[in-house]
């Protein structure tokens, strides 16, 4: 296949909806989307809007070093710039060559976890309210990560078992976590006004949602019944970017980033605790209280537990547990 002929104001949309396309296939998120999509314009307008196919290692290697050097980029930016390159040579362009898998990758630099004492926590739940209260209690209260937990169905809590579903975590892996019993009234609580603003989308002729995969068209009615809906619904209806449906989505996670920031310095807190850091605590608070580390990597979705591992070196027993030779003296 040869590079179109038109001018490159014609062929980089048409590259990029392949790009689109083909990611939409393999069921990646809007996020990763806009992500790759966006990394692969920034390599064909580095290089002169010069088509992919007429580049090669060297054209990969040099974007990736310019990115470092002279965009200063982290090193996990710099692998997602390679990892968008690598979909749109492998999957979109079909191009299988030898030195893709040799382009080297950037280092990550190898740091322990923020973690918040029980105080801590405290401190920065006593500064949230309403729907952001609810939304940290239970990313420390069950170890889920942010997305995992904004994006939860009606069907995936289940008050009886006390239990919670995650569908299609890190790596498209369920797993189940705890329901806190701490939290099992507030949550009941908020669904029923979850409820309410649902009936209220649909008689103004709206109230669906968006359905995973291919079970929109499978079942067309479904994406209207109250199961489906998400815990967190966002406040006001907006348009999808893919399919251009007005629906209500879920709460944006930078709305929740922003409130934990808060808090965090209200609370005259010095770590750089982020929601995520909640999902830290959970973690080493369980070891802690002398839970079985599988147990651990279970319900934080872990695949190896070596992941998991790193926790027992920020258990709050000073240096790996080890008491000074100075506290001896005094």
């Amino acid at each position: 296949m040869q590079p179109p002929s038109e001018n490159s104001s014609k062929q980089e949309p048409k590259l990029l909806d392949q790009v689109r396309g083909k990611i939409r296939l393999k069921h990646y998120s809007i996020r990763t989307e806009q992500a790759y999509t966006d990394w692969i314009k920034r390599f064909i307008l580095h290089f002169g809007k010069k088509h992919p196919r007429e580049m090669g290692a060297v054209q990969v290697e040099q974007f990736l070093t310019h990115l470092a050097v002279n965009g200063k980029v982290a090193a996990s930016t710099q692998n997602q710039a390679k990892c968008a390159l690598l979909f749109l040579y492998k999957e979109v362009l079909a191009v299988e060559l030898p030195w893709l898998d040799n382009v080297e990758q950037a280092k990550m630099p190898k740091r322990l976890p923020v973690v918040l004492n029980r105080d801590e926590i405290q401190a920065i739940l006593s500064r949230l309210s309403g729907t952001h209260w609810l939304i940290a209690s239970l990313l420390y209260g069950t170890g889920m990560r942010i997305m995992e937990c904004l994006r939860l169905r009606v069907q995936d809590v289940d008050f009886k078992r006390r239990e919670i579903l995650i569908r299609d975590g890190k790596g498209f892996k369920d797993r189940v976590t705890m329901l806190p019993v701490s939290l099992v009234a507030t949550l009941q609580a908020h669904l029923v006004k979850v409820r309410e603003l649902h009936e209220g989308d649909i008689k103004q002729g709206f109230g669906a949602v968006y359905m995973p995969n291919a079970l929109e068209r499978k079942y067309p009615d479904a994406a209207k019944e109250w199961r489906w809906q998400y815990v967190f619904p966002a406040a006001k209806l907006s348009t999808d970017p893919r399919t251009l449906v007005v629906r209500r989505h879920h709460v944006q996670e930078q709305a929740i980033q922003r409130a934990v920031k808060q808090a965090v310095r209200d609370a005259d807190l010095i770590k750089a605790a982020t929601p995520h850091t909640f999902r830290h605590s959970f973690a080493t608070h369980l070891l802690e209280g002398g839970y079985d580390i599988r147990t651990v990597q279970e319900l934080l979705g872990h695949a190896d537990v070596s992941t998991t591992m790193i926790y027992t070196h920020v258990l709050n027993r000073g240096g790996k547990g080890v008491t000074s030779p100075l506290d001896n003296l005094i």
